[in-house]
């Protein structure tokens, strides 16, 4: 074999080893980037507005919690919203309960990673005849054999929330949500759910 036929092979071996080493970095830098939630920054698909501040439950959330406490009344069960729109500084606050300040921990969700934080979410309870707000999920006060809380749960869903109840890692029983087909990742990039439905 010719020396120049021999470095032409050495030459397209160093070649072909520059290629696959190149095209490992730059898959591992996708995957990367893609876990760490900047690639759509990079490559968007689509523009992204600068959403406005949240200050208050999304309408049709508002609407549908109105129409959920009046529905349970018409079964004679009084529904209390005991949360609705929740601030990231509250949402902290929330998180650090049992772990850094006093008391029971009652949420895994950091600021920014509840769908309260968004207007999208409210947390319900069950006023007693006597008055008292109760979280019992066994209550039977309209008496009709069912428990008040599933009938809640279950005119809630008819309206299009999910419930936190259904969670096998962290079941959160008061909570209900509509979550439009957004992750949290969707809302803390800026995508919101239309105002009308």
């Amino acid at each position: 074999m010719n020396s120049s036929l021999r470095k032409e092979r050495q030459r397209r071996k160093k070649s072909l080893r520059n290629w696959i080493i190149a095209t490992i970095i730059l898959s591992i830098v996708f995957v990367w980037l893609q876990q760490k939630g900047d690639l759509g920054e990079i490559w968007q698909d689509e523009i992204i507005p600068e959403p406005l501040p949240i200050t208050g439950l999304h309408p049709v959330v508002a609407e549908s919690e109105g129409v959920l406490v009046r529905m349970a009344a018409r079964r004679g069960i009084e529904v209390v919203i005991t949360h609705g729109y929740r601030s990231v500084e509250e949402q902290d606050a929330l998180f650090a309960q049992g772990r850094s300040s006093s008391g029971n921990i009652v949420t895994n969700a950091r600021g920014g990673e509840s769908y309260h934080n968004y207007g999208l979410a409210i947390d319900f309870a069950l006023r007693t005849p006597d008055g008292d707000i109760v979280w019992d999920m066994k209550r039977d006060d309209n008496g009709n054999g069912k428990a008040d809380w599933t009938e809640v749960v279950d005119l809630a869903k008819e309206l299009g929330f999910t419930w936190g109840g259904d969670w096998t890692n962290f079941p959160d029983y008061p909570h209900l949500q509509m979550d439009f087909d957004l992750t949290i990742r969707d809302l803390k990039r800026g995508k919101r759910p239309p105002t009308a439905q």
